[in-house]
C-alpha cells in the first residue's frame, strides 16, 4: 500500500512539473506579487526589483520577444527577456505567468511603438494610427514561469 502512494505521488509530482515551463533563470512563485498591485508598489520609485503574477494579453507573434501582460482597468504591461537572452511560446496569451526581474516607469517612442505593433500581427492602418509616445510600466525579466 506504501509503495502504491508513492507511486501515485510521484506521478502525480510529475504531471505538476510538466504543466509548467521555464524560461531564463530558474525562478520560483514564493513571494510574487500581482500585476495589479505592481502600479501602486511602484507609485513612488522609477524602478524596483520584483517578482510578478499575472495573465497573459498578447505575445510577440515574431518570436516570443516580449509579452503584455494585464494589469489594472484593462491596461497592460510589457514584459522584455533580458539581453534577449530568452524567448517565451508564442502561444501562451491567457496564461497565466510569473516573471522576476527590473519594473520601471518608461517612455516608449512612437518607433518602437509601431515596431512592436508591427511583431504583434496588427494592421498597417492600426500601426498608423501610433502618433504618440507612451509613458507606462515596463518590466524587464530574468526568468519566467509558464503555468
Amino acid at each position: 500500500m506504501r509503495k502504491l502512494l508513492l507511486s501515485a505521488m510521484l506521478i502525480g509530482a510529475s504531471f505538476i512539473a510538466k504543466s509548467q515551463s521555464f524560461h531564463g533563470e530558474q525562478i520560483t512563485e514564493k513571494g510574487a506579487i500581482s500585476a495589479t498591485e505592481l502600479e501602486s508598489k511602484l507609485a513612488s520609485k522609477e524602478e524596483m526589483p520584483a517578482k510578478v503574477t499575472g495573465v497573459v494579453e498578447s505575445v510577440c507573434k515574431a518570436a516570443g520577444c516580449w509579452m503584455k501582460v494585464k494589469t489594472t482597468d484593462g491596461k497592460t504591461m510589457r514584459v522584455t527577456f533580458k539581453d534577449y537572452g530568452f524567448f517565451v511560446p508564442k502561444d501562451i496569451a491567457g496564461k497565466t505567468v510569473v516573471f522576476e526581474g527590473i519594473a520601471k516607469v518608461k517612455t516608449t517612442s512612437v518607433a518602437m511603438l509601431k515596431h512592436y505593433a508591427e511583431d504583434g500581427g496588427k494592421s498597417k492602418e492600426e500601426i498608423a494610427k501610433i502618433t504618440e509616445p507612451e509613458k507606462a510600466i515596463g518590466f524587464v525579466a530574468t526568468g519566467v514561469i509558464v503555468k
